[in-house]
């Protein structure tokens, strides 16, 4: 899946997840669904066994900040990292949500990534696995990859725990390389899933659509769920210019203020009264 692409429309629509994949905008090869990984992918199952391999993304960051900005601070570069990985679990998980209605295995084993050519933040993602979540009105419920639950809140609820299961492992491995404390990565997940819902409706091009996806977070992010840092903060809000908006309050901060000539973020933590 390309974050830019979701709405890409599929030649075939089937029932298991590999057409859900087509229809919410999967990259396809010669008209079917890839299930390898394409060389210079990473695995997220292998980044968190070996935590080697983010401290070479970090470098691989490094290099990118000090040739665009002059300057690479530690805690920017960690930031950055932390905020990217938790978003390919957390968008692959908001983005088949929204638009099918379908939870898949979001098991590190089961999720891939590539990084872009230009600035190394993940640009395409995979699923490598067959089996999801879905309601008792999905065309696929009679799938042996299915596994039926009764309602949209169970589904959010299956969806929140499979984020929480992933992030739990993210931290351990991440948490010893930098000097990000639990809370910060832990409030980092929380941004992640709460915008991946926001920005999966957002992507499409409505005020309805957006509006879906701000359901989609105050369904899964109804309050909160420890050790997540609060439920959405999703809210309305009128602009200089008079017009409503959905603005969210941060959780963590990017740390982007420590690059040259940088201000914080308009809802950075580090300003915004709590």
């Amino acid at each position: 899946m390309n974050p830019q692409d979701s709405r890409a429309p599929a030649g075939e629509i089937g029932d298991g997840l590999a057409s859900s994949l087509l229809r919410a905008g999967a990259r396809q090869e010669r008209g079917e669904l890839r299930r390898d990984v394409p060389q210079g992918w990473l695995r997220c199952g292998d980044l968190l066994r070996r935590p080697k391999l983010f401290a070479e993304w970090r470098s691989l960051l490094t290099g990118w900040l000090s040739d665009h900005h002059g300057a690479a601070p530690e805690q920017t570069a960690a930031s950055y990292v932390m905020s990217w990985y938790l978003h390919v679990p957390a968008y692959v998980g908001a983005l088949l949500l929204h638009h099918e209605r379908r939870v898949p295995s979001l098991k590190p084993e089961q999720l891939a990534f590539g990084l872009g050519p230009d600035r190394p933040h993940p640009e395409g993602m995979a699923v490598l696995g067959d089996s999801f979540y879905c309601l008792p009105t999905d065309p696929g419920s009679v799938r042996p990859e299915a596994t039926v639950v009764r309602d949209e809140r169970a589904l959010a609820s299956v969806l929140r725990a499979q984020f929480v299961g992933h992030a739990a492992q993210f931290v351990r491995a991440y948490a010893p390389g930098t000097r990000l404390g639990r809370r910060m990565l832990w409030a980092a997940a929380t941004d992640a899933l709460d915008n991946s819902l926001w920005w999966a409706g957002r992507q499409g091009g409505t005020a309805e659509a957006e509006g879906a996806g701000v359901a989609d977070a105050a369904l899964v992010l109804d309050a909160r769920y420890r050790p997540l840092t609060s439920a959405s903060t999703l809210r309305a809000a009128v602009g200089e210019d008079g017009r409503r908006a959905w603005v969210r309050r941060r959780e963590s901060c990017c740390f982007s203020y420590l690059l040259p000539g940088e201000a914080e973020c308009g809802e950075c933590p580090r300003t915004c009264r709590r």
